[in-house]
């Protein structure tokens, strides 16, 4: 792969989302992309999970061409049966984009759906609500091609608002941290509040809008868990790279636009489900990585702090609905 040298080129999203909407729409489905996968050996597999996210599925994919110079990838839109015209648009605009369709069950199944069909060493998972900007996927991929002791690495996350999207590190939610940042609204220990966002660090783990790993460790420790239905699905990734020897990295010399929870609309029994799903994400999580360094009693303390928080969710949305 042709090394680049690594500058601090952080695009100055605090600009808005507007301009950086009509830095998108000026792109035209003419554009000359970047280097094309030729063959089947691509540098990098990007997979991008679809559902009903049209406008902003096309404007990632327009980034990407745009922004991407040096490098060999291939696309892969994982679509989870969209009624809004997704695929249509795929077929139409990006006919170099492999789309594959299939039900909406999950996040972590509609990630796996391309894992028979990647070809490139390295593989993105990648949000469709975000903007790639320029060199960010040479720089990350070099990073991690140049340090072999590191399964995972993350950009800068940017917000809309141009602040840092705090999911893109975290710690491990342990009892005495998640205590602390659901019970007490004391977060800063689980989003590294102690570090710098501008350094580069080692984590725990990082968010699935932007997870650069290698096809190998994604075959050895076998993709994401389907067992997580919403939410949780990075955290336990990252976890299990990890438990593989390898570190995760938080690495904000380069970054991307997240356009995270873009609209809010009032919640429907599907979206309540959707929440109560995260809580069983969470018992899920302790009980597969973290039963087992803790006592059994303490553990069933644990378990009945959780169905207190499903218990709060679940009347919280009720009373938004």
């Amino acid at each position: 792969m042709k090394k680049l040298s690594v500058k601090n080129e952080v695009s100055q999203a605090s600009s808005g989302a507007e301009s950086l909407r009509s830095e998108t729409s000026s792109l035209t489905h003419g554009f000359t992309p970047g280097v094309f996968a030729k063959g089947d050996n691509p540098e990098l597999s990007i997979i991008i999970l679809n559902y009903n996210t049209k406008d902003l599925l096309e404007n990632c994919l327009k980034s990407i061409k745009a922004n991407t110079q040096e490098l060999s990838y291939e696309v892969i839109v994982s679509d989870n049966t969209s009624s809004d015209g997704s695929s249509e648009m795929v077929r139409k605009k990006f006919p170099w984009v492999k789309l594959i369709e299939g039900p909406n069950i999950s996040f972590s199944n509609g990630n796996n759906r391309a894992r028979n069909i990647v070809k490139g060493e390295f593989v993105l998972l990648l949000n469709s609500d975000t903007l790639i900007h320029k060199n960010t996927l040479e720089k990350t991929v070099e990073y991690l091609d140049n340090n072999k002791e590191v399964g995972a690495l993350t950009c800068k996350l940017v917000l809309a608002s141009g602040e840092l999207d705090k999911d893109a590190r975290r710690r491990f939610p342990t009892p005495w941290i998640s205590f602390n940042r659901l019970f007490l609204g004391r977060g800063k220990q689980y989003w590294y509040g102690d570090k710098s966002e501008n350094e580069t660090h080692e984590v725990d783990a990082i968010e699935g809008a932007f997870f650069l790993t290698r096809k190998k460790i994604l075959d050895d420790i076998g993709w994401l868990d389907e067992k997580f239905i919403f939410d949780g699905e990075d955290l336990d990734l990252s976890f299990q790279v990890k438990k593989a020897g390898y570190k995760v990295i938080y690495y904000p010399e380069v970054s991307i636009t997240h356009f995270k929870k873009a609209s809010r609309e009032k919640l429907s029994d599907t979206q309540i489900k959707r929440k109560m799903e995260g809580v069983n994400s969470m018992e899920y999580f302790y009980k597969k990585n973290l039963w087992k360094n803790y006592p059994v009693i303490f553990n069933y303390f644990v378990l009945m702090g959780i169905k207190l928080l499903k218990l709060i969710r679940f009347t919280k949305a009720k009373l938004l609905k």
